[in-house]
């Protein structure tokens, strides 16, 4: 299985969502890096279930154990493994889908590729196996800070037809966990939490999207043709379960203007340096960071398991109807901020490294 992410920041995650755990193996974390487990533990908590009447009511505390690659409060530069143990498993929540395949859900693509699958909550196709991907990105959060001064916020921007008006050049992650949905748009947030709250009441689930912007980011990150900055983003937003779509910059709307409308032209700001007047490019031209915010969307199907009975096949190929039991989110949007954080973060500190080993000038 493709459980590996990363060139020089890689990351391999392991685990299933009802099995002893779930973790994360990160290789390439430079050494001496000062990091703590409060600050990982942080951003786990954001992803954690049970947080809210609008998410999963599995209660799951998620402490995470650091088992390697720290000495001290540093990194050590060696393979750093986090794990985080699964403490409120319900598998006999799954009996019936032992059987029968959840419509839109990874059931029946996992048997048709290998034969067998870990029907107790869908093994490695849950979103628990982001776990390992958020404890990483914390770390590379951390890097990205210390080395460059890059800030990452994400937060919910539209709730199936409810959208908020958030400017991605001054939204705070302050005001994203202000309320349990992580829309900074305080008057919106509330319908949208009505929204959701009356899906989970009709065992119905939403979908969304999340915007995400990465402030401060240093020009000339990324790759040329295949390894493009906004492309290993894409794989990296797309590779998040239940996502359906990935925009940067002007994104779809874009393709109903001039480019004379779209082009983004040069300027010089107080300080004489370049800039863009605009950032329909989304902070990335050519495939590589152009030193302006980098803004990107992701979208959310509605969760695939929901309560209301639904046609379906057995494993045997039987016609038949599934009502699913067990406990999930009616909408995933909010517990996918950090998750969409986490993945920003790890292709950006990967390009980062990337480009310092690349970019030394050789001097006589």
């Amino acid at each position: 299985m493709g459980s590996t992410f990363g060139h020089l920041f890689r990351i391999t995650t392991f685990g299933e969502s009802h099995g002893g755990g779930v973790g994360v193996v990160i290789d390439g974390c430079p050494p001496q890096l000062e990091i703590s487990r409060d600050e990982i533990q942080f951003e786990l908590d954001r992803r954690r279930p049970g947080q809210s009447k609008i998410t999963t009511p599995r209660k799951e505390a998620d402490q995470c154990e650091i088992l390697s690659g720290m000495f001290e409060g540093k990194t050590l530069g060696t393979p750093i493994a986090i794990m985080v143990r699964n403490k409120d498993p319900r598998p006999q929540d799954y009996e019936e889908m032992r059987l029968k395949y959840r419509p839109s859900h990874a059931d029946a693509t996992y048997d048709a590729k290998y034969g067998i699958r870990n029907w107790q909550g869908g093994g490695r196709s849950s979103a628990r196996e982001t776990i390992g991907r958020v404890a990483a990105g914390a770390i590379a959060k951390k890097i990205l800070h210390q080395v460059a001064g890059v800030e990452i916020v994400a937060y919910v921007k539209r709730i199936q037809n409810l959208e908020g008006a958030i400017d991605p050049e001054t939204v705070t992650l302050d005001q994203v966990e202000a309320n349990i949905v992580r829309c900074p748009d305080v008057e919106c947030a509330d319908r949208m939490i009505e929204l959701i709250d009356q899906a989970r009441r009709d065992q119905n689930s939403l979908g969304g999207v999340v915007e995400c912007v990465a402030r401060h980011v240093p020009p000339g990150l990324g790759e040329p043709v295949f390894d493009k900055l906004e492309a290993d983003l894409a794989k990296g937003i797309m590779s998040l379960p239940a996502t359906k779509g990935f925009e940067i910059g002007s994104g779809f709307a874009g393709t109903v203007l001039t480019g004379k409308e779209h082009n983004d032209a040069f300027c010089l700001d107080d300080q004489g340096t370049m800039r863009t007047a605009t950032n329909r490019s989304g902070g990335i031209q050519g495939g590589i960071s152009n030193g302006e915010s980098i803004i990107l969307r992701a979208a959310f199907k509605p969760t695939a398991t929901i309560g209301q009975a639904q046609q379906t096949v057995t494993t045997t190929g039987e016609a038949t109807v599934l009502a699913a039991k067990g406990r999930h989110d009616p909408c995933v949007l909010p517990r996918a901020v950090p998750m969409v954080e986490a993945m920003v973060a790890l292709v950006l500190c990967d390009h980062l490294l990337r480009n310092q080993g690349q970019c030394t000038v050789l001097m006589p």
